[in-house]
């Protein structure tokens, strides 16, 4: 892993996200691509009109400015930083940003949830997450000792959830981190009992890596929700971060795979790393 991409709007909560991209790439001896992106109407796009192309011209000179403020951050001192510029119709683009330049991870700044306003709700980090096919670190509060020792990583057991478990599995083995698996048993149609889980347990890790290895660092636990049981067992064991599989499905419904709802990435206090099926 060494090029990192953060997406920046110049707020607090982009700044979260360079300073946590800051001390993974000092962790990993890697880059980061500050990236902003302009939104600016097709319409002056496609004009013929000198006038509007100066504008455009204007509006990339004062983005590069605002960027070139940025990187003179003193948390940003002996790491390597590039600045991007780009416009875009829709965010997914990040995504193209991200295949362009081989970059190996998202790092997001989220404001979280508010009340009623959800923060992943119709936002341009859910379509970064929607569409990225890379994972994605979402930052919603300044982490002034990143220090992940150890994930805890959600789950359904569900085996289309392989895929992306073995993705967090390379990804953390590579940066040295403990790993934690936890499966949510909730009271209603989707109640399992110990042996049915454990043999869903079982079957999944036989499937992955083609052994029990992975057996030792599984849980199951019984709560209301799966967002209270998966955020109360990652504070339980001291886990920094909470990673979860994602769909690239459009919408938000089913934004998760299987039960790992939204709800986890919108009221975590820590932060949240994603990784698509």
């Amino acid at each position: 892993m060494k090029k990192i991409i953060v997406p920046i709007d110049f707020s607090e909560h982009s700044e979260y996200a360079i300073k946590t991209a800051a001390q993974l790439a000092k962790h990993i001896n890697g880059e980061i691509l500050l990236l902003h992106m302009l939104e600016i109407p097709e319409l002056m796009l496609t004009s013929n009109d000198n006038d509007q192309h100066q504008r455009i011209l204007f509006f990339f000179k004062i983005a590069e400015k605002k960027i070139k403020e940025f990187m003179k951050k003193d948390y940003l001192k002996d790491v390597p930083v590039k600045p991007i510029v780009k416009n875009y119709k829709v965010f997914s683009e990040v995504n193209d940003v991200a295949k362009e330049h081989h970059a190996d991870i998202i790092v997001m700044g989220s404001h979280g949830a508010s009340g009623l306003k959800e923060f992943f709700i119709g936002s341009n980090t859910e379509r970064v997450v929607r569409n990225s096919e890379i994972p994605v670190l979402v930052v919603k509060n300044d982490l002034p000792d990143l220090n992940f020792e150890k994930v805890v990583f959600a789950t359904n057991f569900d085996l289309e959830n392989v895929e992306p478990y073995l993705k967090a599995s390379n990804f953390f083995n590579d940066l040295e981190v403990e790993m934690k698996m936890i499966y949510i048993n909730l009271p209603n149609e989707n109640f399992k009992s110990t042996p049915e889980i454990k043999d869903r347990i079982i079957t999944f890790l036989n499937t992955a890596d083609g052994n029990l290895n992975r057996l030792v660092d599984v849980e199951h636990r019984a709560h209301y929700t799966v967002e209270e049981g998966v955020i109360g067992y990652a504070h339980e064991i001291g886990a920094k971060l909470i990673a979860i599989p994602t769909h690239g499905r459009k919408g938000v419904t089913h934004f998760f795979a299987g039960s790992i709802g939204e709800d986890i990435a919108n009221h975590a206090a820590l932060p949240v790393m994603t990784f698509k099926i």
